[in-house]
């Protein structure tokens, strides 16, 4: 980890503590936020009452985390809602209106079939973070947050389309809405992740940014089975241009069985962007001064719809690791220990082939078939976290690609960034 920027972590007792995770994770101009569960701070058990007392907390517990660094809810720029019952949307909306008046940052909505002690909601929040963490040396605090609506994707007034801040677009989760209906395309699985992706081209072509600036996707889908359909209409969007092709270019990616989406969609994508020109008051420069860095290792799993990690200024995006062991192309043998080890090893060995360590993760996302195993991912997630630093994310899911127990994510500090004649 660099001591010239480095990962910032930050506890309060004013929201739940957890041994495996800090609540904040800064790195540069973006604070990562551990998932809030609706946990009192003061008992550490969730709060009483139905969907509306629990999103409540939630949100609570995420303005605690912001106090405590000096930053406030409008600094969010995006939000991620899971829920247990899609339904429970609405009565999240009328809580989420009460936190964010005027603003309202990009968002992700999904419900996932269970969330750690049982809750129905769980929050999580990115954070704008403009002084940034260079020790003793405080960055453009003034960097302001840009947000963009175009008519050629659809519009909801509880989340911007898109909002960017210094180097990066963090795009709403899009589902399969065609914007001149207002309704979710006809046509199976394939039209609507055709559509989904068109409404993510259409927001980034409405700020003048091309698909192969997408340095992340995050795809939800309500059946596995249909991933293979998925993959072929995604491999038309990616790589996206002729230099794209030369190299082979695709962006960091991770699957995700959803429980639900709204709307009764099948289908929903999310994605991070490089902003090359940055926010101001940076100055505007040449958005390929600061390069998309894709990096692939023998020594980790091998996709060739994603890259294993994806750095762009000074963060590194790792695709989700499969407890799958790269010298055999399989599912490592053994229960819920044997295959959190090997996840967490192919992520150390995906980090660790772009100089990197452990050390810089500032964020982990966990998903797991079954939540009681978390006990068992927890001892061994120690052995690659003792200092329990990264925020992190977990949540149940139904079922994960390859029927593995367990998949993981992570985001990474870059503290060298990525200019061109950077290594």
């Amino acid at each position: 980890m660099s001591d010239y920027n480095a990962v910032a972590p930050t506890n309060t007792d004013q929201a739940p503590k957890f041994d495996e995770s800090s609540q904040s994770a800064a790195f540069s101009h973006y604070s990562n936020l551990s998932a809030q569960l609706p946990i009192d701070p003061s008992t550490g058990q969730l709060v009483e009452g139905g969907v509306k007392a629990q999103a409540e907390q939630s949100f609570k517990n995420i303005e605690a985390v912001l106090k405590n660094f000096d930053h406030v809810m409008s600094d969010v720029v995006r939000i991620t809602v899971f829920v247990t019952d899609i339904q429970d949307i609405d009565a999240v909306n009328e809580v989420f209106s009460t936190f964010f008046k005027t603003y309202v940052p990009a968002r992700t909505n999904v419900a996932v079939n269970a969330l750690p002690m049982g809750a129905k909601v769980q929050v999580e929040a990115l954070v704008s973070h403009g002084v940034g963490t260079i020790p003793n040396a405080p960055q453009a605090g003034n960097l302001i947050k840009l947000t963009n609506h175009t008519s050629n994707a659809p519009s909801n007034v509880l989340s911007s389309q898109t909002v960017a801040f210094s180097h990066y677009n963090n795009i709403s989760a899009q589902l399969p809405i065609d914007p001149v209906t207002g309704r979710v395309v006809t046509g199976g699985i394939k039209a609507e992740t055709a559509q989904s992706l068109k409404n993510i081209k259409a927001i980034l072509n409405s700020i003048d940014v091309p698909m192969d600036d997408v340095v992340k996707v995050n795809i939800f889908v309500k059946n596995l089975a249909d991933v293979e359909a998925v993959n072929e209409v995604y491999s038309t969007f990616f790589p996206d241009s002729s230099i794209a092709r030369t190299v082979g270019y695709v962006p960091a990616r991770t699957i995700v069985q959803a429980a639900d989406l709204e709307m009764g969609a099948s289908v929903q994508i999310e994605a991070a962007v490089s902003h090359g020109d940055g926010t101001p008051p940076q100055a505007i420069e040449d958005r390929h001064n600061i390069v998309i860095k894709a990096n692939n290792t023998k020594n980790a799993p091998v996709d060739n719809l994603s890259t294993q990690t994806v750095a762009f200024s000074h963060y590194n995006h790792l695709s989700a690791q499969l407890p799958i062991d790269p010298s055999t192309g399989k599912l490592v043998e053994g229960g819920i220990q044997a295959q959190t080890k090997q996840a967490l090893t192919n992520i150390k060995a995906v980090i660790e082939s772009v100089d990197h360590v452990m050390e810089d993760m500032v964020k982990v996302n966990i998903f797991v078939k079954d939540l009681a195993d978390m006990e068992a991912v927890n001892e061994v997630y120690a052995e690659f976290f003792p200092e329990g630093t990264p925020a992190r994310r977990v949540v149940g899911v139904a079922a994960l690609q390859e029927d593995a127990l367990i998949q993981i994510d992570a985001i990474a500090g870059n503290a060298e960034g990525t200019l061109p004649e950077t290594k």
